[in-house]
């Protein structure tokens, strides 16, 4: 079936590396291109230079504001097919049609970090997805972490003045490891879970190819009958989720800070296209009070032990942008873009986030036209009377542009409900005009614990050394404390071991939530594991045997492993094979394990820090040597988990060992 936005795209696309001669923006040929217009071959420019005035004006001015937050981000394009119709939820066409394949858009991005800040760092994922559905777009706006800082979107403004690097210095960049997010922490206790998850290994993936996504907020289905249903929207990647370890994420953004957005390009290109399947939370309307947390707070998750989560359709990402600017970069979003069937909650986040987004795209893009911008053109008709206005592109006709009019039989007209037209749900609402917040969010720390309780051990060490090192950033005595106090009310031991780390004072009184319920579906450690898509580092240290080395190869390429060849230089084994990277361009951070096969007595050192650091980061680590004294510098022991010696072991035992990831055993 033909993807409709890739055919209305196509219409706007101009290929310069056809032959075609050079024009100005008038359509002009150009004669000459290197040399502005001069008074002599030595004498100055000349104003009458159109074509100089032209490029440099439009080069003066290619680039407009980036946004606010989320201004790091990479996209692409997809299609996503509804399993089974979901009609007895929701009269959405596209989560009807079984036979529809629906166009997307998606962009991942980081929250803090400016263009030029680098993927690795410690931050919320964006994920934001646009669906051209045939009754308009749908915008899932969302993150990789199911809820968010702040529970009022009055304090959007204030969470983000905290997090971007401080206004005197702007410093740090793409980072929250700074006195002004942790004093806003300290102030503000619904933060509480939020930051649970921020300094856990969810906030630095492997990959943006493994991720969840999470609409945050709670939306309202409602089928053709009226009937409405609460609902949370999850993305589930067939990948699993899978993370970084803190140091490696730090390397990597030093040895490739365009880590993520260059794994999702090649993957892409190579055909491992990223997957992720739909799910719903779905709590019908008279259950809303029924659990013991209020469904409408963003700082609460629905556990999917209570509320299963139903999967209901696939994602799938299959095709690159051809241009980051006119695409990735020009792409809008906003939560408020939605389709009949779909409709908001009271949750008060959201209602903000309703009205914010429209203003920071006026902001962006120049105008009030940016729906016009191809990336963001619905696949649908669109017909109003709202003309004019910069960046019109449209030419309209006709006489009259109001409503209602008589002149024209009153075109465009609306719509009845029942031939499409989108209807608000008729929510019963009674209450007094008030600025406060509803007891029923005033419980901070609950789902914070429970986050905590849910992790391994390992897990849960990763999370208080973030925090360790977060707050060992921070110059302020009174934040630092401020944020144990916090910590003090979730965990008593999280918060004695930080304060002990960090030279803080612990409060005196324990005033810890008492709780040792658990959500098996909140660690990684219960996610899919698979060797797919994985990279592995081929290390030589001296000479390979060919035949060993190209059956290897050939058994990593049957198992979906993707590798890279290491050595000194870059040259060719035999006819098929290559040295793709030396041991300067590639680092341990940037692969997922390591088989390294020498034949010499002894290690190069640059070959000893690269499987040292694999060891280091619980990789997988694979060898085929000559000497096993030659190791006998390096901290890496051949009886240790995820270690494996080719001599003894089958190349399917390491091929399991990708698939596991990590092993924490090693420490």
């Amino acid at each position: 079936m033909e993807n409709k936005k890739a055919a209305q795209l196509k219409d706007f696309t101009i290929n310069n590396e056809e032959k075609a001669g050079l024009t100005t923006n008038q359509g002009l040929k150009v004669a000459e291109d290197e040399f502005s217009l001069k008074a002599g071959l030595r004498g100055p420019t000349l104003m009458e230079d159109f074509h100089f005035r032209e490029k440099m004006t439009h080069f003066d001015h290619e680039r407009i504001p980036e946004r606010i937050v989320h201004a790091r981000g990479v996209g692409a394009h997809g299609i996503f097919q509804v399993y089974e119709s979901l009609a007895k939820y929701s009269k959405a066409d596209f989560l009807n049609d079984t036979s529809k394949t629906t166009p997307v858009f998606v962009r991942f991005s980081t929250v803090q970090g400016s263009r030029g800040s680098s993927d690795t760092v410690r931050d919320v994922r964006g994920f934001a997805t646009k669906f051209y559905t045939d009754e308009g777009n749908f915008d899932l706006v969302g993150n990789n972490m199911p809820v968010f800082f702040i529970q009022d979107a009055i304090k959007f403004p204030d969470f983000v003045h905290a997090v971007k690097p401080e206004p005197h210095n702007e410093m740090p960049q793409g980072a929250s490891a700074h006195d002004t997010f942790w004093d806003f922490v300290g102030q503000n206790p619904e933060t509480a879970h939020m930051v649970m998850w921020v300094m856990s290994d969810r906030a630095i993936p492997r990959s943006l190819r493994m991720i969840e996504g999470f609409g945050v907020h709670t939306f309202r289905l409602i089928n053709a009958d009226g009937k409405a249903h609460f609902v949370k929207f999850h993305w589930k990647p067939a990948l699993g989720i899978h993370s970084q370890v803190w140091d490696e994420a730090q390397r990597a953004a030093g040895k490739n800070p365009d880590f993520h957005r260059q794994d999702l390009y090649e993957a892409i290109e190579k055909g491992d296209y990223p997957e992720w399947e739909l799910g719903l939370q779905l709590i019908p309307e008279e259950d809303e009070f029924k659990f013991d947390f209020d469904i409408l707070d963003p700082t609460k998750l629905w556990p999917e032990e209570e509320i299963p989560v139903i999967i209901v359709g696939k994602m799938t990402l299959n095709r690159n942008v051809n241009n980051f600017f006119a695409e990735t970069e020009q792409v809008a979003f906003h939560p408020g873009h939605v389709v009949p069937g779909i409709d908001f909650s009271n949750d008060p986040l959201l209602q903000g986030r309703l009205f914010s987004y429209t203003d920071t795209q006026l902001s962006r893009l120049g105008g009030p036209n940016f729906h016009q911008i191809p990336i963001n053109k619905p696949v649908c008709p669109f017909h109003n009377n709202q003309r004019d206005g910069m960046h019109q592109m449209t030419i309209h006709q006709g006489q009259t542009s109001y409503h209602r009019n008589g002149l024209n039989a009153n075109q465009p007209e609306p719509v009845p409900v029942e031939l499409g037209g989108y209807e608000t749900y008729q929510e019963k609402i009674d209450g007094r005009k008030i600025r406060g917040r509803s007891e029923s969010f005033l419980d901070f720390y609950s789902q914070a614990k429970l986050f905590y309780n849910s992790l391994a051990p390992f897990e849960q060490q990763h999370l208080k050394d973030a925090l360790s090192f977060e707050l060992g950033k921070c110059k302020s005595d009174l934040v630092k404390n401020n944020a144990v106090s916090l910590l003090n009310h979730i965990d008593r031991q999280i918060a004695e071991e930080v304060a002990g780390n960090i030279g803080a004072g612990l409060p005196e009184e324990n005033l810890e939530v008492i709780s040792d319920k658990r959500s098996p579906a909140l660690s990684m450690v219960n996610t899919v594991s698979k060797p797919d898509t994985k990279n592995v580092a081929i290390l030589l240290n001296g000479e390979p045997d060919d035949e060993k080395l190209t059956e290897w190869v050939k058994t990593l390429a049957q198992n979906n492993v993707n590798y890279s060849i290491v050595a000194k230089k870059i040259y060719a084994i035999n006819p098929v094979l290559k040295v793709t990277d030396t041991f300067d361009t590639a680092d341990s951070s940037l692969f997922d394990a390591a088989l390294l096969i020498s034949s010499e007595n002894e290690m190069e050192t640059p070959v000893l820090e690269f499987i040292e650091t694999t060891f280091k980061h619980f990789k997988p680590l694979a060898v085929a040597i000559k000497e096993s004294k030659a190791l006998e510098r390096s901290r890496v022991h051949l009886d240790t988990a995820g270690v494996y010696d080719l001599s003894e072991d089958d190349i399917l035992e390491f091929i399991e060992g990708i698939a596991k990831g990590r092993f924490w055993d090693r420490q």
